[in-house]
């Protein structure tokens, strides 16, 4: 019996260590299978750094503002009696828009005037009798001030008259009318709206650490990107007295001509402002370019060496570059980079550094200055 056991135990001894070392033996074959990986190439595609000379300007967004622009609007009350203008009409300083019903008024004026002119006449006999001492003073002086009191309600019922004829303040476009014939108007109520739309202003912010670059005078390129083909010069006309405490930035005006009313108030367009003299750059596409707090960067293709095998392999390294300004597709390096770097344009969200890659430049992004989207 105690043999039997024996034994027993030397064959499960045996047993179990049979397959601790097969076990031993798979880890070993999977340490040495891992010490040997290599992490598949990443596709993609590349572009050979140049040195450009690029103008120095800011690119920024701006809003088209008219110079004049109101609501023109009832100074009175009063029925709509005449309406001598239609939507999006082109109007004269001066163009009779609006007449409201001046019916009653016109009445009053006749009964004013009636009184005037009795008033008149009985100033003149005054003058004759107070002359004559038939009357006294007091009563001469209560006839001239009769006379020029009812000549003082004259006036004020044609200057009612007047103010009911509602005149385009300025030369401009029309909006869409708000009124219509027979409705009553209340006082200060809106009839339409006028902007005058050639010259216009283009206001726009610019970084504080740029204002003393910008002047009075200094010329802007304004385009629009729904209006393809389209370009508007001007000229910085105005820089606001104070410097916004949330962005930093200080508001410039420019003033620019606009023929046929391209630009239209509360339009966005993109200003380019000149600020100093041209510098030299290389610009790589946006897509290019890693963003990070810390700092932005680019992948470099290089040749490189495995550690562990010391085969060579095309990997990338990551390199830090500095950025300033940008113009169409193109972001402008200004350093961290040599003309001839070979850096990778696309798919630098899937490296990291000493990542193995392949080129593949079938397909590669945008890397336009002047982009002229299909669908913009």
């Amino acid at each position: 019996m105690a043999k039997r056991m024996i034994l027993m135990l030397l064959l499960m001894v045996a047993l179990i260590g049979g397959l601790g070392f097969v076990k031993y033996r798979q880890v070993e074959t999977a340490i040495a299978m891992g010490a040997s990986f290599q992490m598949p190439a990443t596709a993609v595609t590349t572009v050979i750094a140049k040195r450009e000379t690029w103008p120095s300007t800011l690119s920024v967004i701006g809003t088209a503002t008219a110079i004049q622009g109101v609501t023109v609007s009832a100074d009175l009350p009063g029925t709509v009696d005449k309406i001598h203008f239609e939507s999006g009409q082109s109007v004269k300083e001066g163009d009779i828009l609006v007449e409201l019903d001046t019916r009653q008024e016109r009445a009053q004026l006749a009964n004013i005037e009636a009184q005037r002119d009795l008033a008149q006449v009985q100033y003149g006999r005054s003058q004759q009798l107070v002359q004559a001492g038939v009357i006294s003073k007091s009563e001469y002086d209560n006839a001239a001030a009769q006379k020029k009191a009812t000549e003082a309600q004259v006036g004020d019922i044609k200057a009612a008259i007047a103010r009911k004829t509602i005149h385009a303040p300025f030369s401009g476009i029309l909006g869409l009318r708000q009124i219509s014939l027979g409705q009553y108007l209340a006082a200060g109520q809106a009839i339409v709206s006028l902007q005058q739309l050639s010259p216009i202003y283009v206001n726009f912010g610019v970084p504080q650490q740029e204002t003393s670059k910008v002047s009075i005078g200094r010329s802007v390129h304004v385009t629009n990107a729904d209006l393809p083909g389209a370009a508007f010069n001007g000229k910085v006309s105005a820089l606001d007295s104070v410097i916004n405490e949330q962005t930093r930035n200080i508001q410039i005006q420019a003033t620019l001509q606009n023929p046929g009313g391209k630009l239209r108030p509360g339009m966005y367009v993109q200003v380019e402002l000149p600020l100093g003299q041209p510098r030299d750059v290389i610009p790589l596409p946006a897509s290019a370019i890693n963003y990070a707090p810390y700092g932005d960067s680019v992948y470099v293709v290089a040749d490189m060496q495995d550690p562990k095998t010391g085969k060579t392999y095309r990997g990338v390294r990551q390199q830090v570059v500095k950025l300033e300004g940008s113009r169409g597709d193109q972001v402008a390096v200004t350093s961290g980079l040599n003309p001839g770097d070979e850096v990778v344009s696309a798919g630098v969200f899937r490296l990291r550094n000493a990542a193995p890659v392949q080129v593949n430049n079938t397909v590669k992004p945008d890397n336009s200055p002047t982009p002229n989207p299909e669908e913009s």
